[in-house]
């Protein structure tokens, strides 16, 4: 069953044969196999198989390699059951089996790439034959389907091939109607012939190079959201999987030594760890999503989540217009927010935070504020703050965090 995506492509290029064959068949002088007609009829012939070549033969050949490309290669004999063949050895095969496949998979989108380049002389030659005649054509009949044959051989020029191809026929185009106009006195008319034929030549050049920029930009897209996501998953794993590490190889060195009961508490932190580390893979993939909740709520969530786990208020302020901000930014402001709590939670136990956002035209500044605490904290390194401000830098913000004549204040400033 043909596809129904390759249809109207097929249909739209054999109506334009159609549609010339038939213009020229009401066109004056038309067809016929004497005289002057006999020369029309010899010049709408060639033109026609010259646009064949162009549309049909090319794509045929494109899809004749997909299939073969799609079509299953012949399966390796596979040899005799033997009793003693055991599974690592079968596995073996099947990994080669399925390396081959690949291998033949990569051959073949090579050679279709390399076909699809070969072609490209030919639809070159057979599109300059088709302006050519056209030009004759248009010399004999005065006008008529000829003139859009040319047309639309120029754009089909400038939008399927390459510049250092489609310049010539260009070039052979505007030559030839000089040519043409200076013979027959239609030098006036064929000069603002020559200007539509360079205004189509760059507005079908400008919508191929639009389509190869939205293209460009795609696959900048995609590869800046394989980016971000491989930074949240390094940011949340790498912290927590390498503290684990060394609280369970503490903990063996423990239970070597006979200390369970301090082997226990590493084992323990080691869990809590995990169970952090899962919680924040839980909030990055939440808020990687377009469906996750606005930073408002997010942050409403940070505070009583603080307020059930110490018992301490957290009280959040929220100024200006609320607006939802692009993704990567309302995960940093999530991000550097739940970090500057938890450090509240290590190094000030039993002190209150305030989490202050205001958002500003153009920009968004988020502070959180804990004042010092009499109780001695957790002792630890900054990392997470390191990497809220490396964040903040790809953003085009700062970061910055230090003690303040209240306590101790986190700062993040983000353009929005």
């Amino acid at each position: 069953m043909p596809d129904p995506s390759k249809i109207a492509p097929f249909a739209l290029r054999l109506g334009v044969i159609v549609v010339f064959v038939w213009a020229q068949v009401r066109a004056k002088p038309t067809l016929g196999l004497t005289g002057t007609s006999l020369t029309v009829t010899a010049l709408t012939s060639a033109i026609v198989i010259t646009l064949l070549v162009v549309q049909f033969p090319l794509a045929r050949k494109a899809s004749a390699l997909q299939q073969d490309r799609k079509a299953p290669g012949p399966s390796p004999a596979q040899p005799p059951p033997r009793p003693r063949l055991d599974r690592a050895i079968t596995s073996r095969v099947s990994r080669i089996a399925i390396t081959s496949r690949r291998s033949v998979r990569a051959i073949a989108s090579q050679a279709s790439t390399a076909a699809a380049r070969s072609r490209v002389p030919v639809m070159a030659v057979a599109l300059g034959l088709s302006v050519a005649l056209a030009i004759t054509l248009d010399a004999v009949v005065d006008g008529g389907p000829a003139l859009a044959v040319l047309l639309y051989c120029l754009g089909t020029a400038a939008a399927r091939l390459p510049l250092r191809h489609s310049v010539p026929i260009g070039v052979l185009a505007i030559g030839s109607l000089l040519v043409e106009g200076a013979i027959y006195g239609r030098l006036d008319r064929d000069l603002s012939l020559i200007l539509s034929v360079c205004l189509v030549f760059l507005v079908a050049y400008s919508i191929k190079e639009r389509r190869a920029a939205r293209a460009a930009e795609a696959r900048e897209d995609i590869l800046a959201e394989r980016a971000r996501i491989a930074r949240e998953i390094h940011d949340i794993l790498a912290h927590s999987l390498s503290a684990q590490l060394v609280h369970l190889e503490g903990a063996k060195l423990l239970l070597r030594a006979d200390k369970t009961n301090e082997a226990l508490d590493r084992v323990v932190r080691a869990r809590d760890l995990a169970k952090s580390g899962l919680e924040e893979a839980r909030r990055a993939v939440s808020a990687l999503r377009e469906d996750s909740p606005a930073l408002p709520q997010a942050l409403r969530t940070l505070a009583d989540d603080f307020q059930a786990t110490t018992d301490r208020a957290c009280s959040l302020h929220i100024s200006g217009v609320e607006h939802r901000l692009p993704p990567e930014t309302e995960l940093a402001l999530l991000r550097t927010a739940q970090e500057a709590l938890t450090n509240v939670r290590r190094h000030a136990p039993g002190s209150p935070a305030t989490v202050r956002l205001v958002y500003e035209p153009g920009s968004c500044d988020l502070r959180i504020t804990n004042p010092a605490s009499a109780e001695p904290g957790t002792p630890g390194g900054g990392y997470g703050l390191v990497g809220m401000r490396e964040r903040a830098e790809l953003l085009g913000g700062t970061l910055s965090a230090g003690e303040t004549t209240d306590g101790f204040q986190v700062h993040l400033w983000v353009p929005a």
